[in-house]
């Protein structure tokens, strides 16, 4: 039997439905980990999620909330409290990708990439704070569009930025109680937003020496050592994942 370095461990993963969300959350259940595979909107991609998992002797539920509302976070955490009862691992993976020039900013795009991208883990790691159990691990997701802002993508990188910052906080404050925090940086990577532009998956993938974009199990294999009890004196870190590439 393969070693399952996370049995007995429980982690939410959200935005699990697709995309990194969805390797990260079948990884960890290879690993061995409970998983709590959390959606906005993605239910049928969560379900099957889950249906993987289950398939593969693993366990799994799917919940659903809008993370930039507080309350429908605080509602999740709710039945997580009934079901499965305790946390050990936290991914903030879900974020959203919107932007324009200065000019034609949107009140929309305000509200929807600081609320998902920036307010959102904030309100998962704070409900998640007192439930997690000792030697316990949040991983945070940022971008390399944080370290090399494009054009256009300023509100993006600085929400991005934010995350970096809570990371290194959280890692002050839960550190005392044995639990890591540490930030993902990807770049480019398939599936992901990416998918849906030809035109720049050919931009990044010439601006890593790889000249390639990344793939969502490699970001998942980075997780999933955060995640472990190997990676227990890494934290407080922003970990680039992004074939050296140089935006």
């Amino acid at each position: 039997m393969a070693e399952q370095p996370l049995a007995g461990k429980v982690a939410l993963v959200t935005g699990a439905g697709r995309g990194i969300g969805r390797e990260i959350a079948l990884r960890l259940a290879q690993d061995g980990a409970t998983i709590i595979a959390h959606y906005a909107h993605s239910k049928a991609g969560a379900d099957e999620v889950v249906a993987t998992v289950k398939a593969g002797g693993g366990e799994a539920v799917a919940y659903q909330a809008d993370i930039a509302k507080r309350a429908e976070v605080k509602a999740m955490f709710a039945l997580i409290d009934q079901y499965p009862g305790h946390l050990d691992i936290v991914v903030n993976n879900s974020g959203v990708s919107a932007g324009g020039s200065l000019a034609d900013l949107k009140d929309e795009d305000v509200d929807a990439i600081v609320g998902i991208n920036m307010l959102g883990p904030l309100y998962i790691a704070s409900e998640a704070a007192s439930r997690l159990r000792d030697n316990g691990r949040v991983i945070n997701f940022s971008s390399s569009v944080a370290k090399y802002p494009l054009a256009g993508a300023g509100l993006y990188s600085a929400a991005k930025c934010a995350v970096e910052s809570f990371t290194e906080s959280w890692a002050r404050e839960l550190g005392t109680r044995g639990i890591t925090v540490n930030t993902v940086v990807p770049g480019a990577t398939s599936p992901g937003m990416i998918d849906s532009s030809p035109e720049y998956t050919e931009f990044f993938a010439s601006s890593s020496p790889m000249k390639r974009i990344g793939k969502a199990e490699e970001i998942a294999n980075v997780v999933a050592f955060l995640a472990s009890p190997a990676a227990s004196w890494v934290t407080g870190g922003n970990i680039l994942a992004n074939g050296a590439a140089n935006t």
